[in-house]
């Protein structure tokens, strides 16, 4: 009997080069003949090209930019570019927001050359979320500047720039590129030596808006606050333009970020090619489980079919694990059939810039025919023209799916987007119904900038910049809420207030730390943690400090460019990670527990006759307790390691909802059965709820608790030692606002959770909807007789939850 490595996923035999299809069209026209493929996939539309629509230069714009156009071959403008230079030039604070692909850089590039070849003093400051787009905005924008016969240049200011070009950066540059943490830390706290860029500051370009959401798009808001009073100080009224990719309130989320009115360009001018959408759900290989074929081998066999065709293709991955599995794998055949394994790349966070650097450019040279990558390359870094992408799981969102199916077809041509959904609950959530994706609304992004916590951390920087004068507001925080804020900072000898003009007091930074290098806009440590390989010293790459514990812990196996190392050494106090190369059989996956403890309960509810719902504050503690080793290939469990790291503590708001302890004895099943159905009812919920609110399901956290005792889980002989209490909590420290809006959806939440266990095919229970029950292994039957599905809808009964009707 064959091995799966070699008959491929489905049993077929695997594909050699000399008799693989060539091009896209064939590859199709393979999978469709092909009926185990064929049955799998739920959905093959075709969405249509468009025409382009087109408007002339505008006769203002400056004679040697005109001519700049002409040598990079632009004749006339797409119709949302002609629109944005008109509003730009008019001095209107604006938001591009149009598809992937669809010329947004010269939106802002072109408004920006004509003022500077009007104005030679002009200044300009572009924001980008990576150094990796600043550096290749970077390059794109001096060619332009240089074919237009401008002098300004361009250069990018974050901490990789070297000495000698900071200072050219403050002293002539007329562009600056950085990123929003260089800003807060680096350029508004030094304002004074940036007096030429600010006194002189026209254009504001911030771009990838869409990326600024959550606890990061709170943070810059507030930088943008201190921007602004900084360029006031200096004289100087920049416009702002915002670009972003399909979000579903880009006007509304502009307005909050940058606290002003600003005006859509939402009609995209741009043509483009006919795109393929497929959506593949693997087969399932345990019925009673509803347990489905690895996605990630899936993935890897369609895109095999697609490399060995020469279709270029772009394969997205969810984390940094699955990216090194695949990438593995893919190597790994490519060995087999005598095909040069470094056609194909690895990209993601990480990597060393150099690394990124070389596979950016050999992708735009066509030297490298995939690259398996994280969400690194959602974003606008020009990798030239792809002919498919293949999304090994739904990332979280209609918007970051649809900016990663936008990676191809990027010159319109025709191109394929294949997603290929995991089993889990999302993902089979969408396989059921894939047309949600074509016609659903795209997610809003959302942001709170007033997050009390956020706010006084931001005034700190902002007395640090200048000192605030009684009666001025911050941003569009009204003055009188900035006053509270300052009263309460002097009450702690923060800031100092002393008689000023008029008799308004003025308050002056008192404190000896220096305030933006203890505020971090992300929200996580500061430092990232060094892999370094022993036996070379060499560094190897870096991991932002938490994700360190999980990937970084001792006996690890770290997955690095389709390699192994193993974890030999944490400094944990130093940030430094020390590996070495070894050539395991298997992977590691770490095991992590949460407990939840509430702080405040700020709103409370009954829902029917006895369960509690509350809102408020908690604090969420997560702790790796261990690891699995998994065997490559097969995917087998072949061990299990312990893990000695301190604990994670995270503040922030969550919904709970408390089952008594008397509705848990009245089933008619064991404690830990009911217990463990409610983990079910828990998973059920946070599905609803990611689709509800239409949110990205790692924003969203859960874990079965206790709402008043902090000892943790049930004990394993079913004593009662606590209300059981399912919590939905931010997954972001601080928050933002989603528990609220679960909280005021409560009652609809249940119902939704109890429909989608009554409509699930399933019998026992699936990672579709309530999860197999805990402790079956794949390949086994469940013996309990208390089937998990069923328990859970028996609970959701009890509580009066109501069922469909």
């Amino acid at each position: 009997m064959k091995s799966e490595k070699e008959e491929g996923a489905f049993g077929g035999p695997r594909r050699t080069p000399w008799n693989a299809p060539r091009g896209l069209d064939s590859v199709l026209q393979q999978w469709r003949t092909d009926r185990a493929l064929a049955s799998c996939f739920s959905l093959d539309e075709a969405s249509p090209a468009r025409v382009g629509s087109f408007a002339p230069i505008p006769d203002e714009v400056a004679p040697q930019v005109r001519e700049a156009l002409r040598l990079r071959g632009v004749e006339q403008l797409f119709s949302h570019q002609a629109e944005a230079y008109r509003l730009a030039r008019g001095g209107k604070n604006l938001v591009i927001a149009t598809p992937t692909a669809s010329g947004k850089s010269l939106c802002y590039n072109l408004p920006l050359l004509d003022r500077f070849a009007r104005e030679p003093q002009a200044r300009a400051l572009y924001l980008f979320p990576t150094k990796a787009l600043s550096r290749d905005q970077e390059e794109s924008l001096r060619a332009f500047m240089r074919e237009a016969g401008l002098t300004h240049g361009a250069i990018t200011f974050d901490g990789d720039t070297p000495a000698d070009a900071r200072r050219a950066a403050r002293e002539r540059g007329g562009v600056l590129l950085t990123n929003p943490d260089m800003l807060h830390t680096g350029i508004l706290p030094h304002h004074a030596n940036w007096a030429r860029l600010f006194s002189n500051l026209r254009f504001v370009v911030i771009d990838e808006l869409h990326t600024y959401r959550g606890v990061f798009g709170s943070h810059l808001a507030n930088v943008l606050r201190r921007l602004r009073r900084v360029a006031r100080f200096h004289g100087s009224d920049p416009v702002f333009i915002a670009a972003s990719a399909t979000i579903g309130n880009p006007q509304a989320h502009a307005r909050r970020m940058l606290g002003c009115d600003v005006e859509l360009v939402s009609e995209s001018g741009a043509p483009s090619g006919e795109r393929r959408v497929m959506v593949f759900n693997p087969p399932v290989v345990n019925a009673e489980l509803g347990i489905r074929a690895s996605y990630l081998k899936t993935s890897v066999r369609l895109t095999a079919d697609l490399v060995r065709a020469g279709v270029s293709t772009l394969l997205f991955g969810q984390s940094r694990n699955n990216i090194e599995v695949m990438l593995k794998y893919l190597r790994d055949r490519f060995v087999e059939e005598k095909l040069d394994p470094s056609l194909i790349q690895g990209y993601r966070g990480g990597y060393l810039p150099g690394t990124r650097r070389a596979t950016e450019a050999a992708l735009r040279a066509g030297e490298v025919r995939c690259v398996v990558a994280t969400n690194a390359l959602e974003l606008g870094i020009d990798i030239g023209s792809l002919d498919a992408v293949v999304c090994a799981g739904y990332p979280g969102s209609v918007a970051a799916l649809m900016q990663r199916f936008g990676r191809a077809g990027r010159r319109g041509a025709g191109s394929l987007a294949l997603l290929v959904t995991s089993s889990a609950p999302l993902d089979q959530y969408l396989a059921a119904d894939p047309r949600f994706l074509i016609g659903a609304p795209v997610e809003h992004a959302r942001i709170d900038p007033d997050n009390v916590e956020i706010l006084v951390q931001h005034l700190k920087c902002a007395s640090f910049e200048l000192p605030f004068e009684e009666g001025e507001p911050f941003g569009d925080v009204p003055a009188e809420s900035t006053a509270e804020a300052l009263g309460f900072l002097a009450q702690h000898e923060v800031v100092h207030p002393t008689a000023g003009e008029g008799g308004r007091r003025v308050f002056h930074w008192s404190s000896d730390a220096y305030p933006a290098n203890h505020v971090s806009l992300r929200s996580v440590g500061w430092d990232n943690v060094v892999i370094i390989e022993r036996g070379t010293d060499r560094t190897l790459a870096e991991m932002d400090f938490r994700s360190a514990h999980t990937m970084l812990h001792e006996q690890a196996i770290y997955q690095h460019e389709a390699e192994q190392y193993q974890v030999e050494h944490f400094d944990y106090e130093n940030h430094k990670a020390f590996v070495r190369k070894v050539a395991p059989d298997y992977f590691t996956d770490a095991m992590t527990y949460v407990r939840v403890n509430v702080i405040q309960e700020d709103q409370g509810a009954a829902i029917g006759p006895s369960l509690q719902a509350g809102m408020g504050e908690v604090s969420v503690i997560e702790k790796v307790v261990g690891y699995k080793k998994i065997k490559y290939h097969t995917h087998e469990n072949v061990g299990y390691g312990e893990v000695a790291l301190p604990e994670m503590q995270m503040h922030t708001t969550a919904l709970w909802l408390t089952v008594p302890e008397s509705v848990v004895r009245s089933m008619n099943a064991p404690r830990p059965a009911v217990i463990d159905a409610l983990r079910g009812v828990a998973t059920a919920l946070r599905t609803v709820a990611c689709v509800g609110l239409m949110i990205d399901p790692r924003d969203i956290g859960k874990t079965l608790g206790s709402r008043d005792d902090a000892e943790g889980p049930p004990r394993k002989d079913g004593g009662v030692g606590f209300d059981p209490t399912i919590f939905l909590y931010d997954n972001v420290p601080g928050g933002v606002g989603l528990a609220a809006r679960l909280f005021d959806q409560r009652d609809e939440l249940l119902v939704r959770a109890r429909r989608l266990l009554e409509s699930c095919a399933c019998e026992e229970g699936c990672p579709a909807c309530i999860g197999p029950a805990s402790g079956v292994m794949p390949g086994q039957a469940p013996v309990d007789p208390h089937p998990r599905k069923r328990l859970g809808l028996e609970v959701l009964s009890a509580l009066g939850v109501a069922g469909v009707q």
